[in-house]
């Protein structure tokens, strides 16, 4: 299912991207990729130290970083040292991904060829992009509308109004009314003259067996991917933000959000309105009481509740006070 790309690109050399940056090596750039999934004619990027072991053992060509973090990066990869990394990184990425900063319309949209998509269902007013796959057994609402290269497996349902773009989707997966699946996640550089945008290159993996309940937004990946595990169900208007990453079996009520690469893991069951925020850990089998808001990691197998949130026991004893 990673096998897709959806977005056009430019080839360069690594010494016409940094022209100012004397090179131990220089390559033929196939891509930009995260530290732990970049191959050796790729560019990476390492800007926190919360991620100093993948950097360690990451297998990139070169790596965007600062002066800062340079020491962690293996002798092997060539380092790019700058002052701002998502600033240069944005700026690479424009450059060989110049479609990917605006979701422009897809000007390939017809009405599917019904002899082309045996056995697939169509209601009024659905459009179909180039290059798309559907599986047989699957059904299509009223005005839906599929964009170029997306895969749809087989026993699929989706509603009336739903858009999905730069997404790959499993088999015997739900998807109502009104959702939205591989949009560009918000991602902005501030800078004191004004904010830079930041192409986002990934797409939307829905993995078999999901449940997507009507309204939700689910973000393409910026670098990486969003992910939705197997069997996991998202109940009406959750909104999961770029790179997200949700396990199998969770359970997610209604109006819930996931701030950006934050990771989910298996069997965990989040409580209407509770929040997410960006970049954390949240461990297999927790449990997220509704209206929540979760600001830091939580292991395995944890009940937690309140804003902030923290373990059961804790946020009943201080009610009582």
């Amino acid at each position: 299912m990673n096998s897709n790309s959806f977005f056009k690109k430019k080839t360069f050399k690594l010494n016409k991207i940094f022209p100012k940056i004397k090179l131990k090596k220089n390559f033929t750039v196939d891509g930009i990729r995260t530290l732990n999934s970049a191959k050796h004619n790729d560019i990476t990027f390492f800007d926190s130290a919360d991620y100093k072991s993948n950097a360690a053992t990451t297998n990139a060509g070169a790596c965007i970083t600062t002066e800062r973090l340079k020491n962690f990066i293996p002798n092997n990869v060539q380092t790019i040292v700058v002052k701002n990394v998502l600033f240069e990184l944005s700026q690479i990425l424009k450059k060989i991904y110049p479609f990917a900063d605006i979701d422009y319309n897809d000007q390939s949209l017809k009405k599917p060829n019904k002899a082309k998509f045996k056995g697939v269902k169509f209601c009024n007013n659905v459009l179909v992009g180039k290059g798309v796959k559907l599986g047989t057994n699957s059904e299509f609402g009223a005005n839906t509308i599929i964009e170029h290269q997306v895969e749809i497996g087989k026993n699929c349902i989706i509603g009336s109004g739903v858009i999905i773009k730069n997404s790959i989707i499993g088999d015997n997966v739900v998807i109502q009314d009104s959702c939205t699946l591989g949009q560009k996640g918000f991602g902005f550089i501030p800078l004191k003259e004004k904010n830079i945008k930041f192409p986002h290159i990934g797409k939307v993996i829905i993995e078999d067996n999901v449940e997507i309940a009507s309204g939700c937004t689910i973000d393409r990946g910026s670098i990486d991917d969003t992910v939705i595990g197997k069997n996991t169900y998202l109940d009406n208007q959750v909104h999961v933000a770029h790179n997200v990453k949700i396990g199998s079996n969770c359970m997610i009520a209604g109006q819930v959000g996931f701030a950006g690469s934050s990771r989910i893991g298996e069997n965990v069951s989040i409580g209407g309105q509770a929040g997410v925020s960006g970049h954390l850990r949240i461990g297999n089998n927790v449990k997220i009481g509704g209206g929540s808001g979760v600001v830091k990691n939580i292991e395995d197998n944890q009940i937690v509740m309140g804003y902030p949130a923290v373990p059961l026991k804790e946020f009943l004893k201080n009610r009582k006070k």
